[in-house]
């Protein structure tokens, strides 16, 4: 099978596209063959050498993915063969073929594509923990997301909108704010602009947000909570900008406010079963047509690192996903 391996720590640049052994299930495994991977900031910093974990050389990036089951390892009595699931992992989705324990699975819906379903995992997964595990968001809230027009804050755009929520999109450009006003974000600020906080005080009625999604960190994170409103919750999902902000605590003495980290990875680990729970709600809100994930561009396999680059780059605007074996369609 092909799989795009990373020899060394380093930029993207370095992966290589190469032909190794198919995977073998073992005890409690499945192999699936995969359809498509979603490409992620995380991947990045993977194969920077700068994630939290750090795989064993050689490995391939890619931690959420779609496609059909294989085979089924000693003991395994489903999913059936021939089935589709997706499933979360830290890393091995670039590939033509994984094994993954069977408990990671999770069935995929009829009338939902293989694009489409590799795009949820993660994204989407982090962002409905977030908001509503994590963060507490309720109908008639005011959320802003930062860094709205990247792939997590497009999620973070439509679930704050379906689970009732006033959504004001923080983006750079004047390109991107448009992305995420159709993407139905309620209104848009650009958060490099001097005046800022202003035009978010006038969006807010001078009470601010009651919370706040940043996968970004870096220079916008301490105006952001500095314009929190009372009781707020400000979510620490991510730090995209490279930097992660020093913020001082009196803010959240001062505003009453909780600053909360997301960590949809370890969620993911130590609560197995409501990870998967809330993966199967996602997966069935888009087959029900709730929710269709933005997906802004599919890459064949062999073209990863230009994947990576264009989401080290910030300029995706939504999900970026690899296809191996699925049809490069519309999600």
């Amino acid at each position: 099978m092909k799989a795009i391996l990373c020899a060394a720590y380093g930029p993207p640049s370095q992966l290589t596209l190469q032909e190794i052994a198919s995977p073998v299930p073992g005890p409690g495994q499945v192999l699936v063959r995969v359809e498509a991977c979603g490409v992620n900031f995380p991947d990045i910093l993977l194969v920077e050498g700068k994630y939290q974990q750090k795989p064993a050389l050689p490995f391939s990036p890619g931690g959420e993915i779609c496609g059909v089951v294989a085979a089924l390892g000693e003991g395994v009595m489903a999913p059936a063969i021939g089935s589709r699931v997706a499933a979360l992992m830290t890393y091995g989705g670039f590939a033509e073929e994984v094994v993954l324990d069977a408990a990671q699975l999770v069935p995929v819906p009829d009338g939902v594509a293989p694009v489409a379903a590799a795009a949820v995992c993660l994204a989407y997964g982090t962002v409905l923990h977030g908001l509503r595990d994590r963060g507490a968001l309720r109908p008639g809230e005011t959320l802003l997301v930062l860094g709205a027009a990247g792939g997590t804050g497009m999620a973070a755009i439509q679930l704050g909108k379906l689970l009732g929520a006033r959504v004001i999109a923080a983006a750079s450009s004047e390109a991107k704010r448009a992305a995420c006003l159709e993407a139905g974000a309620d209104a848009a600020v650009d958060y490099t602009a001097p005046d800022w906080r202003e035009t978010l005080r006038g969006l807010t009625g001078g009470r601010g947000p009651d919370v706040i999604f940043d996968p970004v960190g870096g220079a916008a994170a301490e105006p952001a909570l500095r314009s929190i409103a009372w009781r707020g919750r400000y979510l620490v999902v991510g730090f995209a900008s490279g930097e992660i902000p020093r913020l001082p605590f009196n803010l959240a003495l001062l505003k009453g406010c909780s600053i909360t980290g997301v960590f949809y990875g370890d969620f993911a680990r130590r609560e197995k079963p409501a990870q998967l729970a809330l993966l199967a709600e996602l997966f069935d809100w888009v087959a029900a047509g709730k929710l269709v994930p933005l997906v802004s561009e599919s890459f064949p396999l062999a073209q990863a690192v230009a994947a990576l680059e264009r989401l080290a780059a910030r300029q995706a605007t939504g999900k970026l996903v690899l296809l191996t074996h699925a049809a490069p369609s519309a999600p």
